[in-house]
Formats: structure tokens, sequence, C-alpha cells
């Protein structure tokens, strides 16, 4: 059965996953790597890689870190100009080595295999669609059901018609690479919620997760895939299909404010540039008298140096991220779980010490992490911790592919500002308002639902349920 996991030991947001696939390159394969691990940001908890090595599909997967799964024997099985990458941090279906992707599948008409960044609200409802009628999953990922969607469809149709019937079934947020022993098609969900871009590299094409990847292989970016749309990649180039007519450009704006790299560009947008002005919006929205300015590293940094240039007050590096801590760190105490804040992060006491102190955050979920971090500062010394956050309260869970709690978890949906700037102890805290979100980007419209409530897509009873 599909199920939902929560991270129970921090206070930190995980995205589900990240994408990347090469077509049409030599060394498709060694490449993949060096994209995932430009993606790696994106989930560290697994990651494989599948290639055509002419006829043969063979995958390599495991849990862990790339670094961890791959070394050169490994990557050595695997062979070919075509290949698709993943990277993983669980959400639907939880962890273990049965929900590591890519996902390899046999059919009569040829191999396949399937990676997907994102979270299908209606799996469950799809799941007993298909299990009546003969389906058996292999994992407890929602990403497994697109394949048994498209291998369910008329066996007559081309392979481009069974992937558009299957997609027009879906609900949610997705981007999905589908590999075949002669192509690629690259799928985006039609309210734009998760990121996917497409590159030139030599003769061949790169299709990524996140802008930042092409970089580190030396692709030439040519565009975004548009909401709702399959591009197909082949040695006959590209060629785009819109399954449905209804197209909304409705990106999570977790990708500008936490997700994506500094370095990646998003629907025409720079991720860091973004974040500055989310910085100076925030400042000539919630102006204070202070010493010094400190971003959280290492995703609010930029907002911070936003919130300092528009201020004139100085910006310092007043917090340091040890960033050898084990991704696995599990703290099974709560003075194990203090410990490992402190390990994971220290202030620099000579920067801080007596001073009056805005401190810059991307965003608070549980509260439990903003608490640690503005005690931290004051052991330090630090007379007054003002806490501005570059983004508006989180108040509602998201169902689409964010690992975040429940609503009755989360800080602000509990507690005004007042009472949540009490309970996390800082001399005040101020959020950034949806507007000024929307004008950072240049946006007329984000998926804001977290902040709001205002889901793009039907919600399901289940999910619903789950939520009580």
């Amino acid at each position: 059965m599909l199920k939902d996991s929560l991270d129970i030991y921090g206070d930190d947001m995980h995205e589900e996953c990240g994408v990347f696939g090469i077509f049409g390159v030599e060394d498709a394969p060694n490449l993949t790597y060096y994209g995932l691990h430009a993606l790696q940001h994106r989930g560290q908890e697994a990651c494989g890689i599948s290639a055509f090595d002419g006829d043969k599909l063979n995958t390599v997967k495991g849990e862990g870190l790339v670094t961890e799964v791959f070394n050169q024997q490994k990557l050595s099985k695997l062979k070919g100009r075509i290949a698709i990458g993943h990277v993983r941090y669980s959400t639907t279906g939880g962890g273990g080595a049965n929900n590591v992707q890519p996902f390899s599948f046999n059919h009569y008409t040829g191999d396949f295999a399937l990676a997907h960044n994102g979270n299908l609200v209606n799996s469950r409802e799809l799941a007993r669609y298909l299990e009546v009628r003969g389906s058996l999953f292999h994992s407890s990922s929602d990403s497994e059901l697109l394949a048994h969607l498209i291998k369910k469809e008329k066996s007559e149709n081309r392979r481009i018609d069974n992937i558009i019937e299957a997609l027009n079934m879906l609900e949610g947020a997705f981007a999905f690479l589908i590999m075949t022993k002669n192509r690629i098609y690259a799928c985006r969900d039609k309210h734009g919620l998760r990121p996917l871009s497409i590159a030139k590299l030599g003769d061949g094409y790169v299709i990524s997760s996140e802008t930042c990847a092409f970089d580190i292989i030396g692709a030439e970016f040519i565009r975004d895939i548009e909401p709702g749309e399959v591009v197909t990649i082949d040695h006959h180039g590209i060629r785009s299909n819109h399954y449905s007519l209804y197209q909304r450009h409705l990106m999570c704006a977790m990708e500008y404010i936490y997700f994506a790299r500094p370095d990646s560009d998003i629907e025409g947008c720079n991720v860091h540039s973004f974040r500055k002005l989310t910085g100076r919006y925030l400042y000539e929205q919630s102006p204070i008298e202070a010493d010094v300015v400190i971003g959280v590293p290492d995703s609010s940094i930029s907002a911070a140096i936003g919130y300092s240039e528009a201020s004139g007050i100085p910006y310092e590096m007043g917090l340091i991220k040890n960033k050898y801590i084990a991704r696995t760190f599990i703290q099974p105490s709560q003075e194990m779980r203090e410990r490992g804040v402190r390990m994971k992060l220290s202030a620099v006491r000579s920067l801080v010490k007596d001073k009056r102190v805005v401190l810059i955050d991307d965003s608070i979920v549980r509260g439990t992490t903003s608490l640690r971090i503005v005690r931290l500062l004051k052991e330090a010394g630090a007379k007054e911790v003002h806490v501005r956050i570059a983004s508006p309260a989180i108040t509602h869970p998201c169902f689409y592919g964010i690992d975040m709690s429940t609503r009755s978890e989360l800080l602000c949906a509990r507690m005004s500002i007042a009472e949540a700037a009490k309970a996390i102890e800082a001399d005040s805290l101020e959020f950034l308002s949806e507007e000024s979100l929307l004008k950072a980007g240049n946006r007329s419209e984000l998926c804001m639902a977290c902040f709001n409530g205002c889901y793009p897509t039907s919600l399901y009873q289940n999910k619903i349920e789950e939520d009580k």
C-alpha cells in the first residue's frame, strides 16, 4: 500500500528528488553521474542510473549519496549513448531499496526505465484501479503507477499515445523521464509545479530538474519544458506534444525559496537573484535597527545579503555550517537532537557578542530549529535576535512532494506571529508577504498552497484523512 512518511528528527523540509537524462552522447552514464552530483541537494537518501548499451537495459542504484552508491567499477557496467538518473529523498512510499529509482520494466513492446520527481495526490485511487486489473507493484512508491498505466493501455497504440493517455489520469505534481531503447520522453505536470529543462550537448540532448546540472557537463540550455507537455527526444531531434489543454505556470514557490541551487535558473528567473530580492523586500516591509545581519546557511545567505544591502546593516558570517555531518545522523533523544544542531551549526562568538542581530531564514516549519538557532546566538552573547523570514508563514501542509508536517505540527498554523516569536524566543519575528514573493520573481502566480491553503489540484479523501 502506498503511504506517506515524515521526518520526525528535524525542522528542515526535504524535496522528493531530482531527475537527469542524456540522449545521443558518448559516455552518457558517466555524464549522468556528474549530473546527479549537481542535483545531490535534491535528495540524499538514494540514487541510481539506468542506461541502454544498444540493446540491453542496465541499472545501478542503491541507498546513499552519489559518491557512496557509485564507483568506477559500478559505472563501468553502464554503457551507451542514452541514460537517465535519479536522486531521492523519500516522501510518498518511504525509503527502502525497493523504492530506489530509476525503475526498470519489462514489456513485450520493449523494456523501459522511469524516473520521477514529485507526488501524485490520487495515488491510492490509481493503485486500486490498477490492482483490480491485475497489476502487481514492486515498490510502495507512487512513481511506479505511471509505468503500470502505460503498460495497461491498448497494445496497438504508439508508445507516445499510451503515455499521453496515462498522464491524463495523473493528478498532482510531477516531472517524469521515461527511457526506451531509442528515445527519452520528458513529461511535466499541467500545473507546472515541478521544474524540468532541456539543454544541447554536442549532437545530443540533456534533461534536468535544474539548470545547474547543465553547467557541470558543459551543456547549453535550450528551454524549459512547458506545463502539460511531453517532449520526445530521439535521433529525429526534439518533438513536442501537449497532453492537456489546461496549463498553468504554478511553479512551487519553495523551489525558489529553499530547494533549488542559487546558480539554477527556474523558468527564466535566477534563484540567487530571486532570493536577494526577497531580502530587499523583507527589509522594506519589516525594517529594524540592528548591528549585524546573519543568514542561516546555506539557502538563506542570498536573502541575508539582500537585506543587508537594502538596510545598510553589515552582513556577517555569524553562523558556520559543518558540512561533514552525516545526513543520516539519527537523534533518538532530545539531548542528542540538541547536540546534533550544535554539531551542524555553530555561532561565531566574536561577531555576535553584544550585537543586535537580524537573523534571516528562508522559512519556519515546526519552529524547533529556529528556537535552537536563536538560543545558540544568545548563548554566544547576542544582545537581541530579530528573526526575519524570506517567505510567508507556512500554515498548510504540502501534498506535492515536499516532506512537510501535517497542519497540526506547523508552528504558524497554531500560533499568531507574536506567539510564534515568543515560542522561538526571538525579540521580534516578521514574514515576507505573498505579494513581495511574487514581485521578487516577476511572477503573476506561483503555487503558494503551503502559505494560503489554495491548492491547485483536488485533494483526495485519503490525504484529508491523513491530516486529521
